[in-house]
Protein backbone atom coordinates (compact mmCIF):
# COMPACT_ATOMS: atom_id res chain seq x y z
CA UNK A 1 0.00 0.00 0.00
CA UNK A 2 0.93 3.65 -0.78
CA UNK A 3 1.76 5.43 1.89
CA UNK A 4 -0.39 9.21 1.83
CA UNK A 5 2.47 11.78 0.44
CA UNK A 6 0.82 14.92 2.22
CA UNK A 7 1.56 13.26 5.68
CA UNK A 8 4.83 12.76 5.13
CA UNK A 9 7.68 14.96 6.38
CA UNK A 10 10.48 16.37 3.83
CA UNK A 11 12.97 13.94 4.33
CA UNK A 12 10.53 10.62 4.23
CA UNK A 13 9.32 11.82 1.19
CA UNK A 14 12.81 12.18 -0.63
CA UNK A 15 13.13 8.19 0.82
CA UNK A 16 10.03 7.33 -0.66
CA UNK A 17 11.51 8.76 -4.07
CA UNK A 18 14.95 7.14 -3.73
CA UNK A 19 13.14 3.98 -2.79
CA UNK A 20 10.54 4.29 -5.80
CA UNK A 21 13.72 5.05 -8.28
CA UNK A 22 16.24 2.34 -6.57
CA UNK A 23 18.19 5.50 -6.12
CA UNK A 24 18.85 4.34 -2.30
CA UNK A 25 19.69 0.75 -3.16
CA UNK A 26 22.77 2.36 -5.51
CA UNK A 27 23.85 4.80 -2.95
CA UNK A 28 24.53 2.10 -0.95
CA UNK A 29 26.22 0.48 -2.84
CA UNK A 30 28.24 3.07 -3.85
CA UNK A 31 29.24 4.42 -0.52
CA UNK A 32 29.96 0.74 0.87
CA UNK A 33 33.35 0.24 2.10
CA UNK A 34 33.82 -3.02 0.14
CA UNK A 35 33.64 -0.68 -3.05
CA UNK A 36 35.40 2.09 -2.24
CA UNK A 37 38.59 0.34 -1.10
CA UNK A 38 38.55 -1.63 -4.50
CA UNK A 39 38.76 1.88 -6.19
CA UNK A 40 40.98 3.61 -3.86
CA UNK A 41 43.89 2.31 -6.66
CA UNK A 42 41.92 4.09 -8.84
CA UNK A 43 40.92 7.05 -7.63
CA UNK A 44 45.28 7.10 -6.66
CA UNK A 45 45.86 6.98 -10.25
CA UNK A 46 43.39 9.65 -11.79
CA UNK A 47 44.30 11.88 -8.76
CA UNK A 48 47.83 11.70 -10.43
CA UNK A 49 46.51 12.05 -13.74
CA UNK A 50 44.38 15.29 -12.72
CA UNK A 51 47.70 16.66 -10.97
CA UNK A 52 49.79 15.97 -13.63
CA UNK A 53 47.43 17.98 -16.03
CA UNK A 54 47.21 20.93 -13.95
CA UNK A 55 50.89 21.25 -13.68
CA UNK A 56 51.37 20.75 -17.25
CA UNK A 57 48.77 23.55 -17.95
CA UNK A 58 50.69 25.63 -15.68
CA UNK A 59 53.78 24.96 -17.17
CA UNK A 60 53.00 26.00 -20.78
CA UNK A 61 51.18 28.43 -19.48
CA UNK A 62 53.77 30.38 -17.93
CA UNK A 63 55.90 29.65 -20.16
CA UNK A 64 54.36 31.11 -23.31
CA UNK A 65 53.31 34.43 -24.36
CA UNK A 66 50.00 34.54 -24.55
CA UNK A 67 49.33 34.59 -20.44
CA UNK A 68 51.81 37.64 -20.33
CA UNK A 69 50.64 39.15 -23.41
CA UNK A 70 46.46 38.96 -22.25
CA UNK A 71 47.57 40.16 -18.46
CA UNK A 72 49.98 42.97 -19.96
CA UNK A 73 47.30 44.36 -22.40
CA UNK A 74 44.65 44.44 -19.48
CA UNK A 75 47.23 45.95 -16.85
CA UNK A 76 48.39 48.39 -19.62
CA UNK A 77 44.86 49.08 -20.56
CA UNK A 78 43.60 49.64 -16.65
CA UNK A 79 46.51 51.74 -15.64
CA UNK A 80 46.45 54.21 -19.10
CA UNK A 81 43.19 54.68 -19.69
CA UNK A 82 43.45 54.07 -23.10
CA UNK A 83 43.77 50.97 -25.30
CA UNK A 84 46.52 49.05 -26.04
CA UNK A 85 49.53 49.82 -27.86
CA UNK A 86 48.12 53.76 -28.11
CA UNK A 87 50.57 55.13 -25.34
CA UNK A 88 53.55 53.98 -27.82
CA UNK A 89 52.07 55.66 -30.51
CA UNK A 90 50.73 58.37 -28.60
CA UNK A 91 54.99 58.68 -27.58
CA UNK A 92 55.78 58.84 -31.92
CA UNK A 93 52.92 61.34 -32.35
CA UNK A 94 54.37 63.97 -30.10
CA UNK A 95 57.71 63.34 -31.67
CA UNK A 96 56.44 64.08 -34.87
CA UNK A 97 54.41 67.62 -33.47
CA UNK A 98 57.77 68.90 -31.76
CA UNK A 99 59.20 68.81 -35.02
CA UNK A 100 56.75 71.14 -36.20
CA UNK A 101 57.24 73.62 -33.39
CA UNK A 102 60.34 73.73 -34.46
CA UNK A 103 58.83 75.83 -37.67
CA UNK A 104 61.45 75.24 -40.86
CA UNK A 105 60.36 73.92 -43.80
CA UNK A 106 62.96 71.14 -43.64
CA UNK A 107 61.09 69.93 -40.12
CA UNK A 108 57.56 70.39 -41.34
CA UNK A 109 58.58 67.95 -44.41
CA UNK A 110 60.46 65.37 -41.63
CA UNK A 111 57.06 65.34 -40.15
CA UNK A 112 54.83 65.08 -43.00
CA UNK A 113 56.86 61.99 -43.79
CA UNK A 114 57.20 60.59 -40.47
CA UNK A 115 53.23 60.44 -40.17
CA UNK A 116 52.96 58.91 -43.20
CA UNK A 117 55.43 56.00 -41.87
CA UNK A 118 53.67 55.84 -39.09
CA UNK A 119 50.12 55.25 -40.50
CA UNK A 120 51.51 52.74 -42.92
CA UNK A 121 52.93 50.90 -40.24
CA UNK A 122 49.78 50.68 -37.99
CA UNK A 123 47.71 49.94 -41.21
CA UNK A 124 50.50 47.05 -41.36
CA UNK A 125 50.57 45.84 -37.58
CA UNK A 126 46.68 45.84 -37.91
CA UNK A 127 46.96 43.19 -40.81
CA UNK A 128 44.91 44.92 -43.40
CA UNK A 129 46.18 43.25 -46.78
CA UNK A 130 47.61 45.55 -49.66
CA UNK A 131 51.26 46.10 -50.55
CA UNK A 132 50.94 49.85 -51.67
CA UNK A 133 50.14 52.48 -48.92
CA UNK A 134 46.70 52.94 -51.20
CA UNK A 135 45.59 49.61 -51.09
CA UNK A 136 46.43 49.17 -47.48
CA UNK A 137 43.87 52.31 -47.09
CA UNK A 138 41.34 51.00 -49.23
CA UNK A 139 41.77 47.70 -47.02
CA UNK A 140 40.69 50.07 -44.11
CA UNK A 141 37.61 50.69 -45.06
CA UNK A 142 35.51 53.78 -45.07
CA UNK A 143 34.67 53.22 -41.65
CA UNK A 144 37.15 53.37 -39.61
CA UNK A 145 38.57 56.12 -41.45
CA UNK A 146 36.51 58.36 -43.12
CA UNK A 147 38.85 60.89 -44.76
CA UNK A 148 40.36 59.23 -47.21
CA UNK A 149 40.83 61.27 -49.50
CA UNK A 150 42.76 63.59 -47.52
CA UNK A 151 44.74 60.98 -46.45
CA UNK A 152 45.59 59.91 -49.98
CA UNK A 153 45.92 63.85 -51.01
CA UNK A 154 48.63 63.71 -48.12
CA UNK A 155 50.50 60.91 -49.16
CA UNK A 156 50.86 62.48 -52.31
CA UNK A 157 52.37 65.64 -50.81
CA UNK A 158 54.63 63.06 -48.64
CA UNK A 159 55.31 61.83 -51.52
CA UNK A 160 55.94 65.00 -53.59
CA UNK A 161 58.45 66.00 -50.44
CA UNK A 162 60.25 62.46 -50.67
CA UNK A 163 61.03 62.78 -54.53
CA UNK A 164 61.51 66.06 -55.37
CA UNK A 165 64.09 68.02 -53.67
CA UNK A 166 63.18 71.70 -54.63
CA UNK A 167 59.36 70.96 -53.23
CA UNK A 168 58.36 74.20 -51.71
CA UNK A 169 56.22 72.94 -48.77
CA UNK A 170 53.10 75.37 -47.23
CA UNK A 171 52.94 75.38 -43.78
CA UNK A 172 49.06 75.50 -43.69
CA UNK A 173 48.85 72.95 -46.05
CA UNK A 174 51.63 70.72 -43.67
CA UNK A 175 49.73 71.34 -40.85
CA UNK A 176 46.18 70.25 -42.84
CA UNK A 177 48.17 67.28 -43.79
CA UNK A 178 49.37 65.99 -40.49
CA UNK A 179 45.42 66.57 -39.01
CA UNK A 180 43.98 64.13 -41.44
CA UNK A 181 47.15 61.96 -40.64
CA UNK A 182 46.71 62.08 -36.81
CA UNK A 183 42.92 61.33 -36.93
CA UNK A 184 43.43 58.49 -39.61
CA UNK A 185 45.99 57.38 -36.78
CA UNK A 186 43.65 57.38 -33.63
CA UNK A 187 40.49 55.52 -35.86
CA UNK A 188 42.73 52.86 -36.84
CA UNK A 189 45.27 52.28 -33.63
CA UNK A 190 41.54 52.17 -31.94
CA UNK A 191 39.33 50.27 -34.68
Amino acid sequence: MEPDITTLTTAEKWNYVYQFFGIKNFMDMAASPELQSRLLPLKIVFIIFTLLFLFYVLYFYMNSSYLRYQFMQDVSEFFSWQAYGLKEINKRWKRITKKVEGGSEQELKLAVIDADDLLYQIMDEKGYEGETFEQLLEGVGRKIVANQEEVLYAHKLRNSIVYDVDYKLDVKIAQKALTDYENAIKSIAIA
